[in-house]
Protein backbone atom coordinates (compact mmCIF):
# COMPACT_ATOMS: atom_id res chain seq x y z
CA UNK A 1 0.00 0.00 0.00
CA UNK A 2 2.87 2.25 0.91
CA UNK A 3 4.74 1.69 -2.61
CA UNK A 4 1.07 2.19 -4.12
CA UNK A 5 0.75 5.75 -2.62
CA UNK A 6 4.38 6.48 -3.19
CA UNK A 7 4.38 5.92 -6.93
CA UNK A 8 0.57 7.51 -7.14
CA UNK A 9 2.18 10.84 -6.03
CA UNK A 10 5.06 10.38 -8.24
CA UNK A 11 2.45 10.22 -11.05
CA UNK A 12 0.58 13.05 -9.69
CA UNK A 13 3.55 15.26 -9.89
CA UNK A 14 4.71 14.40 -12.95
CA UNK A 15 1.45 14.75 -14.17
CA UNK A 16 1.15 18.04 -12.93
CA UNK A 17 4.13 19.50 -14.17
CA UNK A 18 3.08 19.81 -17.90
CA UNK A 19 0.18 21.70 -16.65
CA UNK A 20 1.80 24.05 -14.93
CA UNK A 21 4.03 24.83 -17.50
CA UNK A 22 1.05 25.27 -20.14
CA UNK A 23 -0.38 27.14 -17.50
CA UNK A 24 2.98 29.82 -17.57
CA UNK A 25 2.89 30.12 -21.19
CA UNK A 26 -0.98 30.69 -21.83
CA UNK A 27 -1.15 33.03 -18.82
CA UNK A 28 -3.13 35.47 -19.11
CA UNK A 29 -5.86 34.54 -20.95
CA UNK A 30 -8.42 37.17 -19.72
CA UNK A 31 -8.36 40.67 -18.62
CA UNK A 32 -5.68 41.12 -15.42
CA UNK A 33 -7.09 43.74 -12.60
CA UNK A 34 -4.23 45.67 -10.74
CA UNK A 35 -6.09 47.40 -7.53
CA UNK A 36 -4.38 50.58 -6.94
CA UNK A 37 -4.78 51.53 -3.07
CA UNK A 38 -5.44 55.11 -3.35
CA UNK A 39 -7.46 57.81 -5.06
CA UNK A 40 -6.43 58.70 -8.56
CA UNK A 41 -3.50 61.26 -7.86
CA UNK A 42 0.11 60.41 -5.79
CA UNK A 43 2.32 58.02 -6.43
CA UNK A 44 0.17 54.14 -6.17
CA UNK A 45 -1.70 55.67 -8.78
CA UNK A 46 1.43 56.59 -10.78
CA UNK A 47 3.31 53.24 -10.18
CA UNK A 48 -0.08 51.11 -10.58
CA UNK A 49 -0.89 52.78 -13.78
CA UNK A 50 2.73 52.56 -14.94
CA UNK A 51 2.98 48.85 -14.38
CA UNK A 52 -0.21 48.28 -15.84
CA UNK A 53 0.63 49.34 -19.33
CA UNK A 54 4.09 47.84 -19.30
CA UNK A 55 2.78 44.70 -18.28
CA UNK A 56 0.03 45.12 -21.12
CA UNK A 57 2.61 45.19 -23.44
CA UNK A 58 4.76 42.40 -22.26
CA UNK A 59 2.65 39.99 -22.20
CA UNK A 60 0.35 40.86 -24.52
CA UNK A 61 -2.88 40.76 -22.40
CA UNK A 62 -4.93 43.74 -20.82
CA UNK A 63 -3.65 44.94 -17.41
CA UNK A 64 -6.50 46.92 -16.18
CA UNK A 65 -5.72 49.71 -13.21
CA UNK A 66 -8.81 50.49 -10.65
CA UNK A 67 -8.43 52.61 -8.07
CA UNK A 68 -9.95 51.18 -4.63
CA UNK A 69 -9.02 53.79 -2.00
CA UNK A 70 -10.19 53.51 1.87
CA UNK A 71 -9.46 52.69 5.25
CA UNK A 72 -5.55 53.67 4.95
CA UNK A 73 -5.66 50.52 1.88
CA UNK A 74 -7.16 48.29 3.82
CA UNK A 75 -10.33 47.94 1.79
CA UNK A 76 -8.40 47.37 -0.95
CA UNK A 77 -5.98 44.33 0.80
CA UNK A 78 -9.18 42.63 1.89
CA UNK A 79 -10.52 42.95 -1.56
CA UNK A 80 -7.51 41.00 -2.85
CA UNK A 81 -7.54 38.62 -0.21
CA UNK A 82 -10.60 37.26 -1.36
CA UNK A 83 -10.34 36.94 -5.00
CA UNK A 84 -10.14 34.01 -7.08
CA UNK A 85 -6.19 32.86 -6.90
CA UNK A 86 -6.22 32.50 -11.04
CA UNK A 87 -3.72 35.87 -11.30
CA UNK A 88 -6.82 37.34 -12.62
CA UNK A 89 -6.32 40.14 -10.07
CA UNK A 90 -3.45 41.56 -8.35
CA UNK A 91 -2.86 44.57 -6.18
CA UNK A 92 0.08 47.25 -6.11
CA UNK A 93 0.26 47.14 -2.39
CA UNK A 94 2.08 49.74 0.07
CA UNK A 95 3.91 49.86 3.12
CA UNK A 96 0.47 50.30 4.71
CA UNK A 97 -0.68 47.36 4.32
CA UNK A 98 2.37 46.43 6.57
CA UNK A 99 1.48 49.37 8.95
CA UNK A 100 -2.53 48.09 9.04
CA UNK A 101 -0.81 44.86 10.33
CA UNK A 102 1.02 46.60 13.15
CA UNK A 103 -1.32 48.85 14.44
CA UNK A 104 -4.80 46.96 13.80
CA UNK A 105 -5.92 44.90 16.36
CA UNK A 106 -8.14 42.54 13.95
CA UNK A 107 -7.67 42.60 10.54
CA UNK A 108 -10.19 40.99 7.55
CA UNK A 109 -7.27 38.94 6.14
CA UNK A 110 -4.03 37.36 7.60
CA UNK A 111 -1.53 39.93 6.21
CA UNK A 112 0.92 37.74 5.35
CA UNK A 113 -0.78 34.05 5.16
CA UNK A 114 -3.24 35.17 3.09
CA UNK A 115 -1.13 36.77 -0.08
CA UNK A 116 1.50 35.63 -2.59
CA UNK A 117 4.12 37.96 -3.07
CA UNK A 118 5.42 38.81 -6.79
CA UNK A 119 7.51 41.16 -6.48
CA UNK A 120 8.84 44.64 -4.96
CA UNK A 121 8.45 47.41 -7.65
CA UNK A 122 9.88 50.64 -6.14
CA UNK A 123 10.59 52.28 -2.73
CA UNK A 124 10.03 56.43 -2.56
CA UNK A 125 11.48 58.64 0.41
CA UNK A 126 9.62 61.28 2.00
CA UNK A 127 11.02 64.66 2.41
CA UNK A 128 10.87 66.07 6.21
CA UNK A 129 9.19 69.72 5.59
CA UNK A 130 8.69 72.80 7.20
CA UNK A 131 6.64 75.98 6.56
CA UNK A 132 8.93 78.69 5.38
CA UNK A 133 7.65 80.97 8.60
CA UNK A 134 9.48 78.07 11.05
CA UNK A 135 12.66 79.52 12.37
CA UNK A 136 14.44 76.38 11.74
CA UNK A 137 16.61 75.52 8.53
CA UNK A 138 18.09 72.12 9.52
CA UNK A 139 16.98 68.96 11.76
CA UNK A 140 19.26 69.78 13.97
CA UNK A 141 17.47 73.11 14.72
CA UNK A 142 14.00 71.64 14.97
CA UNK A 143 14.65 69.32 17.15
CA UNK A 144 16.10 72.05 19.65
CA UNK A 145 13.41 73.82 19.02
CA UNK A 146 11.21 71.08 19.65
CA UNK A 147 12.90 70.39 23.04
CA UNK A 148 12.40 73.89 24.15
CA UNK A 149 8.93 73.74 23.57
CA UNK A 150 7.71 70.30 24.07
CA UNK A 151 4.20 69.78 22.21
CA UNK A 152 3.77 73.44 20.90
CA UNK A 153 5.11 71.95 17.21
CA UNK A 154 2.12 70.16 15.08
CA UNK A 155 2.94 68.08 12.64
CA UNK A 156 0.67 66.82 9.23
CA UNK A 157 0.10 63.48 8.16
CA UNK A 158 -2.62 62.06 5.25
CA UNK A 159 -4.43 60.58 8.40
CA UNK A 160 -4.35 58.05 11.35
CA UNK A 161 -1.27 55.25 10.49
CA UNK A 162 -1.14 56.69 7.36
CA UNK A 163 2.85 56.51 5.76
CA UNK A 164 3.28 60.00 6.82
CA UNK A 165 2.22 59.32 10.32
CA UNK A 166 4.06 56.74 11.38
CA UNK A 167 7.40 58.48 9.40
CA UNK A 168 6.74 61.16 11.63
CA UNK A 169 6.03 58.83 15.38
CA UNK A 170 9.39 56.91 14.19
CA UNK A 171 11.28 60.45 13.87
CA UNK A 172 9.55 61.98 16.83
CA UNK A 173 10.82 59.11 18.68
CA UNK A 174 14.17 58.37 17.64
CA UNK A 175 15.07 62.05 17.91
CA UNK A 176 13.03 61.92 21.67
CA UNK A 177 10.81 64.99 21.09
CA UNK A 178 7.22 65.38 21.64
CA UNK A 179 5.35 66.94 18.86
CA UNK A 180 1.47 67.48 18.59
CA UNK A 181 0.03 65.41 15.27
CA UNK A 182 -2.97 66.80 13.24
CA UNK A 183 -4.23 64.48 10.85
CA UNK A 184 -6.07 65.12 7.33
CA UNK A 185 -7.79 62.74 5.27
CA UNK A 186 -5.34 62.36 2.40
CA UNK A 187 -2.13 63.43 1.73
CA UNK A 188 -2.78 66.65 -0.67
CA UNK A 189 -5.24 67.96 1.80
CA UNK A 190 -2.44 67.86 4.57
CA UNK A 191 0.67 69.06 1.84
CA UNK A 192 -1.85 71.91 1.21
CA UNK A 193 -2.11 72.68 4.86
CA UNK A 194 1.17 72.64 5.51
CA UNK A 195 1.72 75.30 2.78
CA UNK A 196 -1.00 77.20 4.39
CA UNK A 197 0.71 76.94 7.50
CA UNK A 198 -1.44 75.35 9.57
CA UNK A 199 0.41 72.75 10.81
CA UNK A 200 4.49 73.35 11.19
CA UNK A 201 5.96 70.32 10.01
CA UNK A 202 4.98 66.70 8.32
CA UNK A 203 6.27 64.03 6.08
CA UNK A 204 5.88 63.65 2.71
CA UNK A 205 6.54 61.86 -0.83
CA UNK A 206 7.94 64.08 -3.54
CA UNK A 207 5.25 63.37 -5.66
CA UNK A 208 3.02 65.61 -3.74
CA UNK A 209 5.53 68.11 -2.66
CA UNK A 210 7.59 68.23 -4.75
CA UNK A 211 6.26 71.63 -7.14
CA UNK A 212 5.67 73.29 -3.47
CA UNK A 213 9.32 72.90 -2.59
CA UNK A 214 10.59 74.34 -5.75
CA UNK A 215 7.82 77.18 -5.17
CA UNK A 216 9.44 77.95 -2.24
CA UNK A 217 6.15 77.54 -0.42
CA UNK A 218 7.73 74.57 1.49
CA UNK A 219 11.02 73.90 3.15
CA UNK A 220 12.84 70.78 2.78
CA UNK A 221 15.16 69.70 5.57
CA UNK A 222 16.11 66.28 4.79
CA UNK A 223 15.15 63.07 3.46
CA UNK A 224 14.13 60.16 5.13
CA UNK A 225 16.25 57.58 2.86
CA UNK A 226 19.16 56.04 4.16
CA UNK A 227 21.49 57.98 1.78
CA UNK A 228 20.64 61.42 -0.09
CA UNK A 229 18.22 61.58 -3.41
CA UNK A 230 19.76 61.93 -6.97
CA UNK A 231 16.53 64.77 -7.15
CA UNK A 232 17.56 66.00 -4.18
CA UNK A 233 21.52 66.37 -3.86
CA UNK A 234 21.60 69.34 -1.40
CA UNK A 235 18.85 67.81 0.97
CA UNK A 236 21.09 65.59 3.56
CA UNK A 237 19.25 62.59 4.72
CA UNK A 238 17.79 62.30 8.59
CA UNK A 239 20.50 59.90 9.66
CA UNK A 240 23.70 62.27 8.46
CA UNK A 241 21.30 65.69 9.46
CA UNK A 242 21.01 64.26 13.21
CA UNK A 243 19.19 61.71 13.55
CA UNK A 244 21.85 58.37 13.31
CA UNK A 245 19.78 55.12 12.10
CA UNK A 246 16.53 57.09 10.72
CA UNK A 247 15.32 55.14 7.64
CA UNK A 248 11.99 55.04 6.36
CA UNK A 249 10.76 54.69 2.98
CA UNK A 250 7.30 53.75 1.09
CA UNK A 251 7.73 50.60 -0.60
CA UNK A 252 5.54 49.51 -3.62
CA UNK A 253 5.27 45.59 -4.59
CA UNK A 254 2.83 43.53 -5.95
CA UNK A 255 0.51 40.84 -4.11
CA UNK A 256 -1.64 38.14 -5.63
CA UNK A 257 -4.21 35.92 -3.76
CA UNK A 258 -2.79 32.87 -1.82
CA UNK A 259 -2.69 30.09 -3.92
CA UNK A 260 -2.44 30.99 -7.04
CA UNK A 261 -0.25 28.84 -8.99
CA UNK A 262 3.29 28.92 -8.77
CA UNK A 263 3.67 28.80 -12.45
CA UNK A 264 1.89 32.26 -12.70
CA UNK A 265 3.67 34.14 -9.89
CA UNK A 266 6.80 33.28 -11.62
CA UNK A 267 5.67 34.64 -14.88
CA UNK A 268 4.04 37.92 -13.14
CA UNK A 269 7.60 37.85 -11.36
CA UNK A 270 9.87 38.04 -14.99
CA UNK A 271 7.37 40.43 -16.40
CA UNK A 272 7.94 42.54 -13.66
CA UNK A 273 11.90 42.75 -13.36
CA UNK A 274 11.78 43.13 -17.40
CA UNK A 275 9.26 45.86 -16.88
CA UNK A 276 11.49 47.67 -14.33
CA UNK A 277 14.87 47.69 -16.37
CA UNK A 278 13.26 49.24 -18.64
CA UNK A 279 15.27 53.11 -19.15
CA UNK A 280 12.49 54.80 -19.92
CA UNK A 281 10.28 53.11 -16.68
CA UNK A 282 13.75 54.02 -14.31
CA UNK A 283 13.34 57.42 -15.38
CA UNK A 284 9.57 57.62 -15.01
CA UNK A 285 10.16 56.52 -10.85
CA UNK A 286 13.46 58.44 -10.54
CA UNK A 287 11.72 61.83 -11.86
CA UNK A 288 9.72 61.56 -8.86
CA UNK A 289 12.46 60.56 -6.13
CA UNK A 290 11.98 56.75 -6.50
CA UNK A 291 14.30 53.97 -7.59
CA UNK A 292 12.65 50.78 -9.06
CA UNK A 293 13.11 47.83 -7.66
CA UNK A 294 12.53 44.21 -8.41
CA UNK A 295 13.07 41.34 -6.54
CA UNK A 296 12.07 37.37 -5.88
CA UNK A 297 8.67 36.75 -4.16
CA UNK A 298 10.69 35.43 -1.27
CA UNK A 299 12.59 38.60 -0.97
CA UNK A 300 9.30 40.95 -0.66
CA UNK A 301 7.85 38.22 1.52
CA UNK A 302 11.08 38.70 4.07
CA UNK A 303 10.33 42.58 3.68
CA UNK A 304 6.93 42.20 4.50
CA UNK A 305 6.93 40.47 7.36
CA UNK A 306 10.24 42.61 8.65
CA UNK A 307 8.35 45.59 8.52
CA UNK A 308 5.45 44.42 10.28
CA UNK A 309 7.90 43.98 13.15
CA UNK A 310 9.40 46.78 12.58
CA UNK A 311 5.93 49.07 12.91
CA UNK A 312 4.60 47.03 15.73
CA UNK A 313 7.71 47.53 18.04
CA UNK A 314 7.36 51.19 16.88
CA UNK A 315 3.46 50.87 18.05
CA UNK A 316 4.02 48.97 22.09
CA UNK A 317 6.32 51.69 22.55
CA UNK A 318 4.05 54.55 21.48
CA UNK A 319 0.78 54.63 23.40
CA UNK A 320 -0.84 57.48 20.79
CA UNK A 321 -0.42 54.65 18.21
CA UNK A 322 -2.22 52.00 20.16
CA UNK A 323 -5.96 51.08 19.17
CA UNK A 324 -6.21 53.21 16.15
Amino acid sequence: MRAFIRRAIVFALLSAAPACAALARDYPTHPVRIIIPSAPGGASDLLGRLMAGKLSAELNASFVPENVAGAGTLIASEQLAHAQPDGCTLLLVTNSHAINAAIKAKLPYDPVKDFAPVSLVATLPDLLLVNPSMPVHSVRELIALARKEPGKITFGSAGLGSGTHMNAELFRSMAGINMLHVPYKGGTPSVTALAAGQVQMMFSNPVSSLPLVKAGKLRALAISSKTRSPLFPDVPSIDEAGVPGYEAQTWYGVLAPKGTPTAIIDTLNRAVGKVLAMPDVRRQIEAVGGQAQASTPGAFEKLLIDDIARWRKLVASTPALQGL
